[in-house]
């Protein structure tokens, strides 16, 4: 069973002055400071719902009523005595789908996890010895399947109790788990070391650099018909001359210089290393507008992803039509007197938007249906793909999300017939490849028809191979680890897409992820030479989510040119160990806890297939760990990882 766990993030200060010394009420917290990352408010005294605390038939008036994604840190500095409550599912939640397990940690340890716990139980009298614990972790968490709308979890009565008279204060804070140190000062070139482009197409690339501005960027070798803006590392033109070109890369700032070879394919082939970017959904669903986009896109290039390579700004549904909407702002002529798409009254110019977009150095992309609307209900390019095609050429798009969507409602057929499956693809992506414009072609079908085995024949570069994501443990987790045996059919230009990122500020509140299990994602991504597109808000990105998004060595474990995706090496009970073949014959391997305990976690060199001493370097923390015999172990978090690369010592 997979417990979902969110965090709460807050700065509690409990003021006990006027409580009874030796013994704090939990419900005396200033609750004010808190937020409950799955939308729900914890209550001091009261149901999460605003409710009285109702356990067992009994109204308790004392206690916390919070939600499942629930956790709260207090500090006991060493001198709490013990903690008690009665906990329970309040009994006005919904009977068919509330379903809870308390868990408390003292110290990074387990103190006591509950049964799964459903309304009406009786509720579980709590007695937590707490000598000696510092900090005191109160967690409650999805018990079984069911969804977690009415996962109302009460602690009723809840108490610590001191040795003596309590502290003056209590602070709880979690502080974030930062483990990349920060972007030295000197230059480094990042992003990919390969790019696909078909000959007498437009040029875009911008150089991802990090150091110390002002910074100088110049190019030695670019193929003709191509040049470079030194004053803004942009890369543009046409490739006249099918080939490969090999150009240098130079940086130069007042701490020093750094050079970088990059590989330029003109050829038959677009993405060649994993497209990086950024999608509208999940910030902005069917609400977003030109103004969003614009926004993302100049944060993008400002708060440093750009300088990592992340390029593309996408958008995803709800730029098109949908006349019979109540809002004026969808509406607008659905198709020209050529029968071409138009866009809604949100986004008056697409070539003027796109153009923004370029002046970046950042790509742009947009989304359709091969039926008849898409997932929003929206116009799409059912019967007129030929037309669409063009229009996202001439509006200057270089992605396209094709969603599977309506095209049931007008061709029916069983969805695991790969005929049925592939048509649509394949006439959408017969027009894309006569367009005069790089359009990356990703497939969003969600795996049906086995997409991975057959997604390269109908053009497309990605594919998704399953159903959406969600911003949950379960979730990401899931899909992620359901990739193992896809990697037969991973090469440059043609990847597995397991659906956007999901770490950072999404639907207007943090992930519900942990941190640790954020690096899992970003990890276990790389690994897997998955798009790396993100859905957080880009104007939004605190100190971690930049440290977490921004670590070079790991983005270079999913750039890596040789094209390859990790396979599953081992899973010994809530552990797996995945390794990915690198360009430069090391491994990167990343160590896995799905289980709900810090465990240690093995590799040997023999079931890695690699003979005699290794060295180990750890992405994550950029350090060497020195050279290891036999094979290599570490103690990892709970749903957390250790992602590390392989080398021999010779």
């Amino acid at each position: 069973m997979k417990i979902i766990v969110l965090r709460l993030f807050a700065l509690l200060l409990l003021p006990i002055a006027a409580l009874q010394a030796g013994e704090i009420a939990v419900s005396s917290l200033d609750l004010s400071l808190a937020a409950n990352s799955s939308g729900w408010p914890a209550r001091a005294n009261l149901s999460t719902s605003g409710k009285p605390i109702l356990l067992g038939g009994k109204v308790f008036p004392n206690g916390l009523g919070s939600h499942t994604k629930f956790r709260l840190l207090i500090d006991c500095h060493g001198t709490a005595k013990r903690f008690t409550a009665k906990v329970g599912v309040d009994d006005v939640a919904n009977k068919q789908y509330a379903s809870v397990i308390f868990r408390i940690e003292g110290d990074g340890k387990k103190l006591l996890m509950s049964p799964v716990m459903r309304p009406g139980d009786d509720p579980l009298p709590v007695d937590v010895d707490l000598t000696g614990i510092k900090q005191l972790v109160l967690l409650a968490w999805n018990g079984e399947g069911g969804g977690q709308a009415d996962d109302h979890a009460n602690w009723a009565d809840a108490t610590i109790i001191f040795d003596g008279k309590a502290p003056a204060t209590l602070a709880s804070a979690e502080p974030r788990k930062i483990l990349t140190p920060p972007t030295p000062p000197t230059p480094r070139i990042n992003g990919p070391v390969v790019i696909g482009t078909r000959p007498g197409n437009p040029f875009l690339f911008y150089v991802p650099v990090t150091g110390e501005r002002p910074l100088k960027v110049t190019v030695g070798g670019l193929p003709k018909g191509l040049s470079l803006d030194e004053s803004s590392g942009i890369i543009t033109g046409t490739t006249l001359a099918a080939g490969t070109y090999d150009v240098k890369l130079t940086a130069t700032n007042a701490r020093g210089s750094a050079t970088r070879e990059l590989r330029i394919v003109a050829g038959d082939t677009l993405a060649l290393t994993p497209p990086m970017g950024w999608n509208s959904w999940n910030c902005f669903a069917s609400k977003v507008t030109r103004d969003d986009i614009l926004r993302q896109a100049n944060s993008m290039a400002t708060n440093g992803l750009r300088d990592h390579g992340y390029a593309y700004i996408n958008i995803d549904d709800f730029w098109m039509p949908k006349n019979e909407d109540i809002d004026p702002t969808l509406h607008g002529p659905e198709r020209d007197a050529n029968g071409r798409i138009n866009s809604n009254a949100r986004f008056p110019d697409m070539p003027g938007l796109t153009a923004s977009i370029h002046k970046l150095g950042l790509k742009a992309g947009i989304y359709s249906s091969p039926g008849p609307k898409t997932c929003g209900g929206c116009i799409s390019s059912w019967r007129h793909e030929k037309q669409d095609a063009e229009r996202f050429a001439e509006w200057g798009f270089d992605y396209l999300k094709y969603d599977w969507c309506s095209y049931n409602q007008v061709v029916s057929g069983n969805y695991e017939d790969k005929a049925y499956a592939k048509k649509p693809y394949m006439v959408m992506g017969e027009h894309l490849r006569h367009q005069k414009r790089d359009i990356v072609y990703s497939l969003c079908q969600y795996g049906m028809a086995k997409v991975w085995e057959w997604g390269d024949e109908v053009g497309g570069n990605t594919w998704r191979t399953t159903h959406d994501i969600g911003d949950s443990w379960d979730s990401m987790s899931k899909i992620g680890f359901s990739q193992a045996g896809h990697e037969p059919f991973v090469k440059p230009g043609c990847w597995n897409d397991p659906d956007m990122m999901i770490a950072g500020w999404v639907w207007g509140r943090f992930t519900n992820l942990s941190d640790d299990e954020q690096y899992t994602h970003v990890s276990l991504w790389s690994l897997l030479s998955a798009p790396l597109l993100l859905g957080c808000d880009l104007t939004h990105v605190d100190d971690f989510t930049l440290n977490l998004l921004g670590n070079d060595e790991v983005i270079e474990v999913n750039q890596d040119p040789l094209g390859r995706m990790a396979g599953r090496i081992a899973t010994r009970g809530e552990t797996q160990v995945w390794a990915k073949a690198m360009s430069d014959g090391s491994l990167a391997v990343g160590l896995f806890n799905l289980g709900d305990e810090a465990v240690p976690v093995s590799t040997t060199w023999n079931e890695l297939k690699l003979k005699g001493p290794q060295r180990v370097r750890d992405l994550w923390r950029q350090q060497d760990i020195g050279v290891q015999e036999d094979g290599f172990t570490t103690h990892i978090p709970r749903h957390g990882c250790v992602l590390i690369r392989v080398s021999s010592s010779k």
